[in-house]
Formats: structure tokens, sequence, C-alpha cells
């Protein structure tokens, strides 16, 4: 009998251009975990990605909009499940892992297993997008919370209650930041293990660049801090706008006390200016901060309305 038959479990792959690996993908996770359906959403690829993950036996779907985060949105809003296994379609990941990330989710009643990328090929896992993991991860923890050594994996084990309560705001790569930030948020139960991660197959690209990601995912913290720790974020802003009125304003008064003349009017009024913005700023944020309280509820609503994973229901 296999371990999960009684859980409806979806194994989510967003693809694009990954003819060389999705076949081995399908196969390896149907190996896996039996009693899953795989569902590979094909996003705009220019080769057989979608046929050939149809022939090797998954449910095939589509999004038009570029971008894993669109991709991710859609799968999250068309397939109903308890339980959602996401990995890339590269074949980096070892689908060996899955049954025991969601026997963690199942027997702790979590919303979130992340698989910690464990890797000892250079290649796999290169200095540039561990280095940026790394401080990229480190900036998420001092803000929101550390409870997370690797943000940004790309395997993960979701329970319904976290998927049906997630809103998928990126585009991109950044949607693993939001996906850390949603858990962190809402202060759901989570847990890591270890993960395998090998190189891709030959003959397949990544589709992560480095530079040009790492700026979007860095974009997207600031964003997420603005949007839900608005008074550090004006606060912040305040405090610079605060200083840099009193370094303009230090001359002036030290030559009013000397003499009892202002001479320096149109730095007198630049001075007085910049703090008003400064209190501005402030007052932005403590008014934000009720906004984020406000929508922090209604989203946390949505996540009661949904029972904890391997929960027993009433009557039984």
């Amino acid at each position: 009998m296999e371990e999960f038959e009684n859980i409806n479990i979806a194994v989510i792959i967003p693809c694009h251009n990954e003819e060389v690996a999705i076949s081995s993908v399908v196969r390896d996770f149907r190996n896996a975990l039996p009693s899953a359906a795989i569902y590979v959403y094909d996003n705009k690829s220019t080769d057989r990605t979608a046929e050939l993950a149809a022939q090797a036996g998954a449910i095939v779907g589509f999004e038009p909009f570029p971008g894993k985060g669109n991709v991710m949105r859609r799968m999250f809003s068309d397939i109903e499940a308890d339980v959602y296994v996401l990995v890339d379609g590269d074949d980096t990941y070892d689908s060996s892992a899955a049954p025991g990330m969601v026997r963690e989710l199942l027997d702790g009643q979590l919303d979130m297993v992340n698989g910690i990328r464990v890797s000892t090929q250079k290649e796999a896992y290169r200095f540039g997008h561990r280095f940026g993991n790394v401080m990229l991860t480190q900036m998420v923890a001092t803000t929101f919370g550390k409870q997370f050594t690797d943000m940004l994996s790309g395997y993960r084990v979701f329970s319904r209650r976290f998927v049906k309560s997630f809103p998928a705001l990126a585009k991109g790569f950044e949607i693993e930041t939001e996906l850390t930030v949603h858990a962190l948020e809402l202060r759901m139960k989570i847990a890591e293990v270890p993960a395998p991660y090998k190189e891709r197959p030959e003959g397949s690209a990544s589709k992560l660049n480095t530079l040009r990601d790492g700026v979007r995912i860095l974009r997207t913290i600031v964003e997420l801090i603005k949007e839900e720790r608005p008074v550090w974020f004006f606060g912040g802003i305040s405090l610079g706008l605060a200083m840099l009125s009193l370094v303009l304003a230090s001359p002036v008064f030290a030559e009013y006390w000397q003499t009892g003349l202002v001479p320096r009017f149109p730095t007198a009024i630049l001075s007085a200016s910049i703090m008003l913005l400064a209190f501005l700023s402030l007052t932005c944020g403590f008014i934000l901060d009720s906004v984020t309280r406000a929508r922090q509820e209604l989203k946390r609503l949505a996540y009661l309305a949904i029972p904890a994973p391997g929960w027993p229901k009433a009557g039984r």
C-alpha cells in the first residue's frame, strides 16, 4: 500500500524550454510519489517541453505570461490538492527527497517544508548563486525572521492552506522571496530538510542570470519591506531626512547664537522644509502600518479557513 494514497498530492513543475530534462523529472517523481498527480505548466517554450511532458504522463498546462512567478500563480489558482510539491523542471533536484518532505509536512502539520540544497558538485551550485543566496537570505532574516537558510530553493512542499492564502504577486524568479516572506509574516509552521542538488543534464541551460535576477530579488526585498514593514522603511527615510536637516541647520543655529542674526535665510528655509518632509515620511509609515495590519488579518483569515494538513476531521 502506498504511504500517501489517501492524500491528494500534486507535484507542480513550472517549465520553460526544458525538453532535455522534463521527461526524466516526470518519471522520477512518478516513481517517488506514485499516487501523486504530476502537473507541468509550460511557460511559452519554443521547444518540445510540453509534448515530452505529456508523453511522460504529466498533466500539461500553459501560462502565456513569461516568468516563473506568473506560472506559479497560474498553478496555485488552477490546481486543487491537499499537498503541493514544487520542483523545477531542470532535473537538478533529487526526487528521492520528496516522500520525506511530504511526511515531514503531514506529521508536523506544517505549512511549508523547504529543501536546502546540498551539493558536492561545484558546477551544480555556482559560487555567485551561492553567495547571492546567502546575502539575500540574511537580508530577509534580519527584517522578517531567521527561519530559512536557503531562501531561494526551488524545491518545496506546501500545505493547501499556504497555497490558497498566497497572493503570488511576483512575476519572475523573485517568487521564492515572496513565498518566504508570506510564511514568515503569517508566522506559519515551517521546516527545512537537506535535499541533494546536482548539475543540469548536458544540453540544458539555466534561465537564471546571476546579476539581473539578483537585482530583481533585491528590489523585491526592498518592496516587501516597504509593504510589510512600513514603519521601518519610512522611518529610515525620515531619520535620513532629519539628519540632513540638522546638518544644514547647525551652522545657521551657530551663527544665530553668536550674532542673533540669520543671514543664511535660504538655508534655514531648506532645513525646515526637509525636517517637515521627515515628519511626513514618519507619519506615512504609521498610517501604512495600520493598512498593513488589516491586510495581514485578511490573509490570516483566508489561511485559517482551510484545515491544517493531516489534521483529523470532526466525526472521525
